[in-house]
């Protein structure tokens, strides 16, 4: 089984990582830093620009794991711009078969913030064909999350 970790905190070795840390015990895994790759935002073209390179890894993947960190009531910018990037780069159902999980931290979130954030991981995972395994926001519901 082939899994991915995106990490999209600029803290490579932060609560982000450690989250994945606690789901993946045990398990092999490859990490990909989005801080490590430039990526530009929808509408902006760049010649240098590496979503495709996110993206096959994506695909190459069985079971893809995104983190990020709450920033300003939601969504990390840098995972953010992979996710308004896919739209028309990727066709519907473009990621079928993979199942998608969620790992989503910060410092004392409303419920509403966990919420926002989880309806537009489910409804990512949906439109690309994805299973939608779920979401953590601490270490108990990370260690929990993911038993395959």
């Amino acid at each position: 089984m082939n899994i991915l970790f995106i990490n999209g905190s600029p803290n490579k070795n932060g609560n982000t990582k450690a989250l994945a840390e606690k789901m993946l015990k045990e398990k092999a895994y490859e990490t990909l830093n989005l801080t490590d790759y430039r990526i530009g935002s929808y509408g902006q073209n760049f010649q240098d620009d590496q979503l495709d390179e996110v993206i096959d890894k994506m695909k190459a993947a069985d079971v893809i794991v995104v983190g990020s960190p709450l920033y300003w009531h939601n969504i990390c910018g840098s995972v953010r711009n992979v996710l308004d990037r896919f739209y028309g780069k990727v066709e519907q159902e473009g990621l079928s078969g993979r199942t998608l999980y969620f790992l989503f931290q910060g410092a004392t979130p409303e419920q509403w913030m966990l919420e926002a954030g989880e309806y537009t991981m489910k409804r990512f995972a949906g439109l690309y064909g994805m299973e939608y395994g779920g979401m953590a926001t601490n270490g108990d519901e990370a260690s929990k999350l993911f038993k395959a």
